[in-house]
């Protein structure tokens, strides 16, 4: 292995990393679990910015590392498990699909991804395009982690993995300004806080958190 290949090689396994952490997601069963795996697909995201930092000599990627790390990697699953334990929650989180047709949904989609990126990046420099695919896959998981969870936590942990995807494409985009990526964090941050509200109010009200509990108040049930 050579010098020049290194760079390559890291960025390759972090983003690997990251995206084998949406799988686990998809997989778990157990809401602290979920929000386990969150925190270290967070860390891998915030490890792979420190990493480009390095390579692009960019040193505003440090500052969004240092904030991916400190926000999904410690704030929010702290903030998460706090509300577990407060709201007296089920360890056990309901799906619209069973593990099994969830990994192969999953599956399909990381396909799809590749069968987009690839071909619409011919040219580009290799890690770019594996970079964006990895990153469209990331994001993909986690729209379909929101769609099959039916708990309110898990269709936020759902929203911020997708979240983790679109920052994963930003730092692997070489130039790309800091100020995109920091107000992406920004804007996911404030959705988890209204989310949270939410949910507050969804446990108040109706004393579940299980969104299938709303269909009752759609007004679409005699």
């Amino acid at each position: 292995m050579t010098y020049g290949q290194l760079p390559y090689d890291i960025a390759h396994m972090l983003g690997g990393g990251v995206l084998l952490f949406s799988f686990v997601l998809l997989y778990q069963r157990r809401i602290t679990a979920v929000i386990n795996a969150f925190a270290m697909q967070g860390a891998l995201v915030a490890f792979a910015a420190a990493w480009q930092g390095v390579t692009q000599d960019a040193a505003g990627l440090f500052l969004t590392a240092a904030i991916a790390f400190g926000a999904k990697a410690v704030a929010i699953p702290l903030v998460l498990r706090a509300m577990v334990r407060r709201l007296d929650l089920e360890r056990g989180v309901e799906t619209a699909l069973g593990i099994g047709p969830s990994m192969i949904a999953g599956v399909g989609l990381v396909g799809l991804a590749i069968l987009v990126v690839l071909p619409a990046t011919t040219g580009v420099h290799a890690l770019a395009r594996e970079d964006l695919a990895l990153s469209l896959s990331v994001v993909l998981l986690g729209m379909l982690m929101m769609i099959t969870r039916r708990n309110v936590i898990g269709q936020v942990i759902g929203l911020m993995s997708l979240e983790n995807g679109l920052l994963l494409a930003a730092i692997g985009a070489a130039g790309m300004p800091l100020v995109v990526e920091l107000s992406t964090a920004a804007l996911v941050l404030v959705l988890a806080i209204v989310a949270a509200v939410i949910a507050l109010e969804m446990r108040e009200r109706l004393q579940s958190l299980d969104t299938h509990a709303l269909q009752d108040h759609r007004g679409e049930q005699g």
